[in-house]
């Protein structure tokens, strides 16, 4: 934290002379995070995507693809921000629920899960649409110079919400409908009502985090999603968008409202 604080402090001719562990001010005064950050952000996002690549792989490469294709997204997507987690819940949780899985072993069921794991798995797949919705809505924020009442943050809230809603309700309805044949109306409904607290509950967690990025850790100037510290923020932010989620999803499946996965 302290250099952090040293950074948001730092005027612009201190700034020239930082060093790669400090601040430096780069073109038109964009302020460069410390090098360690920047170093330890860019470790994250390569873990997380070699995960995401490495759950791919396993099923579209490997054939072990899911009973339930939407946990074909799922699963890699949920790397993005869990990274080895993710890779490590896969394997023990998600590739048992391939028909490729259950040949290999002659079974006919996959083998029953904990209860803390169907809700984690549960919360992984509101999860997955509010992660893409974020990574477009941050995006087109940015590239657009979206903002609400002068702020950005209230934009990306925005961007991030109408998406997370509209992604995740597809997400929730291919779950949903095909399990308990329902038609285009009624699964549609059905998916409103299994998903909609939960992706709220998922991004108060994650809003949170934004805000405290936002106002506390970065406030002047802050920093954009062309930088991976962004990135790295944004990661954190949806693992504890995953812990708010939790409480959420595990009422909604006890009173069967969202199918457990």
């Amino acid at each position: 934290m302290s250099s952090l604080r040293h950074w948001r402090g730092l005027t612009p001719a201190a700034a020239g002379t930082g060093g790669t562990d400090g601040p430096v001010l780069g073109v038109r005064g964009k302020v460069v995070p410390p090098g360690w950050l920047v170093a330890l952000a860019w470790a994250a996002l390569a873990v997380a995507f070699t995960c995401a690549g490495a759950i791919a792989f396993d099923i579209f490469g490997r054939g072990y693809r899911q009973h339930m294709r939407v946990m074909e997204v799922v699963w890699p997507v949920t790397a993005l921000y869990a990274g080895p987690v993710a890779n490590l819940a896969y394997r023990r949780f998600g590739r048992p629920n391939s028909h490729k899985w259950l040949a290999e072993r002659d079974h006919e069921q996959p083998p029953d899960k904990p209860w803390w794991a169907t809700v984690a798995v549960g919360v992984s797949h509101c999860g997955a649409g509010c992660t893409l919705g974020d990574i477009i809505a941050e995006f087109g924020v940015f590239f657009l110079a979206l903002t609400i009442a002068g702020e950005t943050l209230f934009a990306e809230y925005v961007g991030d919400y109408l998406l997370a809603v509209g992604l995740g309700l597809v997400f929730q309805y291919l779950a949903i409908a095909p399990m308990r044949g329902l038609g285009l109306r009624k699964g549609i409904l059905a998916a409103t009502k299994a998903d909609i607290l939960s992706l709220t509950a998922f991004e108060v967690g994650l809003f949170g985090w934004m805000a405290l990025t936002s106002l506390v850790l970065f406030p002047s100037p802050h920093i954009h999603p062309d930088s991976p510290v962004y990135w790295f923020m944004m990661q954190i932010g949806m693992c504890l968008g995953f812990l708010t989620a939790c409480p959420v999803n595990a009422s909604l499946i006890r009173r069967g409202i969202k199918e457990a996965m």
